[in-house]
């Protein structure tokens, strides 16, 4: 009767174990952008492929993912969230004990900035700063007036429009002779980028990364010479109704990989490739830029990344889940 006893034991704490590395069923977050689909597949498959989980992809966007995370437990797996926006919601997550931050996906940051081609900094170096860029005004013609400079900023209705048109006024970027130039949208800011790099014109405005955009064309982020004051760009920069903004560089917005507590505890180690797996913004601009050019979705992506970058992805996993993964592709 004790042999048996202890057998059923033994059965019971080995069940457990078992159950405490059971992937299970997992749901992620497909969010509606090129770069965090690209992501959701890949962490799909590895999760399906490497780990054993039956990963399910659902579609997502950053304030309603983050909120339905927090309230009802799922999806599993938030694998880009711009942490930003939903920060103190999120940290109360993490606090009440619902929640991982489960670690930087891009492990740069989102980048932002004022930009000038490469090709310009290789003729004149001194453009590779905001002094040299006012000395040299003249380079950037504006479309419509020859006697002013273009400064080509973020679409009206943007967040980025009020950051940078307060950089804009706290540089006095109008004294040296340069007009803001509305876009219009997205893909007209793209789109004269496109336009001066195909014709090796001047251009200088604000952008971001990880974008196709920076992927396709070299592009150099003009320094401030301010370096990065944080409080200063959180309470003025970004404020409509700043009077009197300061210089300051963008601060790298956080990007975060989010788990619910509850995989987090359930499967330790597929929550730990969370742990390791992130993009620099230089591989992701490539990455996008394919996309582009191939009009890839998600899927089409992740192949052509794994099939690709094996020297990155399985950086992020032991061997034998690399192993599992390379068969199944």
């Amino acid at each position: 009767m004790k042999l048996k006893k202890a057998a059923l034991l033994l059965l019971g704490a080995t069940a457990t174990h078992a159950s405490a590395n059971e992937c299970g069923e997992v749901t992620i977050a497909d969010m509606n952008w090129n770069s965090a689909s690209l992501i959701a597949h890949v962490d799909q498959f590895i999760l399906e492929h490497g780990y054993g989980c039956e990963a399910e992809l659902i579609p997502g966007d950053t304030m309603p993912t983050g909120t339905s995370m927090i309230e009802k437990g799922q999806p599993d797996i938030a694998p880009e969230l711009w942490s930003n926006s939903l920060k103190d919601a999120l940290d109360k997550g993490v606090e009440e004990k619902r929640l991982r931050y489960a670690g930087k996906v891009l492990v740069d940051g989102g980048e932002e900035g004022f930009w000038v081609p490469k090709y310009l900094v290789t003729k004149y170096p001194e453009l590779a700063n905001i002094e040299g860029v006012k000395k040299h005004a003249k380079l950037f013609s504006h479309p419509e007036d020859p006697d002013q400079s273009a400064f080509y900023s973020c679409p009206a209705g943007w967040n980025c429009q009020i950051s940078a048109g307060n950089l804009f006024k706290a540089m006095k970027l109008d004294e040296s002779g340069f007009t803001v130039v509305d876009p219009g949208s997205s893909a007209g800011l793209s789109g004269s980028i496109a336009k001066a790099y195909e014709r090796e014109e001047a251009w200088f405005g604000y952008y971001w990364a990880p974008t196709a955009v920076l992927g396709k064309y070299e592009m150099v982020k003009v320094d401030f010479g301010s370096g990065i004051d944080v409080d200063e760009f959180i309470n003025c920069t970004t404020q409509a109704e700043c009077e009197s903004p300061k210089a300051t560089m963008y601060p790298p917005s956080p990007v975060h990989t989010i788990t619910t507590e509850q995989f987090a505890s359930r499967a330790p180690e597929a929550y730990q490739y969370f742990t390791k797996r992130g993009f620099t913004n230089a591989d992701m601009n490539q990455l996008l830029a394919w996309m582009e050019d191939n009009q890839a979705d998600g899927e089409e992506a992740m192949h052509y990344f794994l099939e690709t970058y094996p020297k990155i992805w399985q950086q992020w996993v032991p061997q034998d889940v690399a192993d599992k993964v390379t068969k199944a592709l």
